[in-house]
């Protein structure tokens, strides 16, 4: 398998778990009387130790090399224990589509200044193209979303909603750049996802005794409940993780812009927020991102293996 073709697999396997992940807002907006902590708990709880049971033959083999990297395994552990709290929270208060463009969107940047700062790795010209594309057109889209629920949301609970995104942003680029360094030290990309995941089960599990109390009170509410652990956590790490083989964290967070996208397109058809003439450019311009993230010119591809 060439490079070319292994990048190739590497961008479908992470747009698929994108797809997945785009699914959880409006899966979580159907039960408005569970808590978003106690949603983002089970879900990344459960979700984690699916992983790990999914994973235990190739854990077996890889735990005691991931034990030697403690630093990078408590690091990534608590940044997915953060991810779902701050997540759901932020679309409780400032909506579907926002809270997850903002906690999305913001992804790339941190995961670049980590690893430009911890992996010493640069900056390609081709990313900071995509990232600055990409940064308008999520801005746009932003702005283009009108809620039609809109005098629900306070500008106070509007304006924390996009701070706690950018909290999840950072927690997700902080994540997939631990699981990316544990990969690169020789760990297998399902032992890596899993670890990291268990050990954020075990702080977010037990959350649920203060939180949890209407997770199964009703059908849909187990039933949002159960989606969300098994297909966008289970499933859509699974794939995130696989293509973490084969790409930078960075990179992977970039394309990884589809998934507010998809968001928003749901939010607009399924639960009536809109989407005006701003919003529709702004989704052009994060295709033009994730496009040029996807397509890389054979002649460049070679000696840019390091960048992000």
């Amino acid at each position: 398998m060439d490079i070319h073709h292994e990048n190739f697999t590497g961008v479908i396997a992470i747009i698929i778990a994108s797809f997945l992940w785009g699914t959880t807002g409006i899966a979580a907006s159907y039960s408005p009387n569970v808590s978003a902590l106690a949603i983002g708990a089970f879900s990344m709880g459960i979700g984690g130790v699916l992983l790990v049971v999914s994973a235990r033959k190739k854990l077996l083999i890889d735990y005691k090399l991931m034990l030697k990297q403690p630093s990078v395994l408590l690091f990534g552990a608590a940044a997915v224990a953060i991810y779902p709290l701050a997540f759901y929270t932020s679309m409780r208060l400032s909506g579907v589509a926002i809270g997850t463009v903002v906690s999305i969107a913001t992804a790339p940047f941190f995961a670049a200044i980590l690893e430009c700062i911890i992996s010493k790795k640069s900056i390609s010209f081709q990313w900071m193209c995509s990232f600055f594309i990409g940064a308008i057109g999520i801005t746009l889209l932003t702005l283009g979303t009108e809620q039609h629920h809109n005098a629900t949301y306070s500008l106070q609970q509007q304006s924390v909603g996009i701070l706690l995104g950018c909290i999840a942003g950072l927690a997700y680029a902080s994540y997939s750049w631990a699981a990316k360094r544990l990969i690169e030290r020789g760990i297998h990309s399902q032992s890596s996802m899993s670890g990291l995941f268990g050990c954020a089960a075990l702080l977010l599990l037990p959350s649920l005794w203060f939180t949890g109390d209407n997770l199964f009170s009703s059908t849909t509410n187990a039933m949002v409940s159960l989606y969300i652990a098994v297909i966008p956590m289970f499933l859509g790490y699974l794939l995130f993780g696989f293509g973490l083989n084969f790409i930078e964290a960075s990179k992977a967070t970039l394309i990884t812009l589809i998934e507010p996208l998809v968001a928003t397109v749901l939010a607009i058809f399924i639960i009536g927020e809109r989407f005006n003439v701003i919003g529709w450019l702004g989704f052009v311009l994060v295709s033009l991102c994730l496009l040029m993230q996807t397509i890389k010119p054979k002649a460049v591809s070679q000696p840019m293996t390091h960048t992000i």
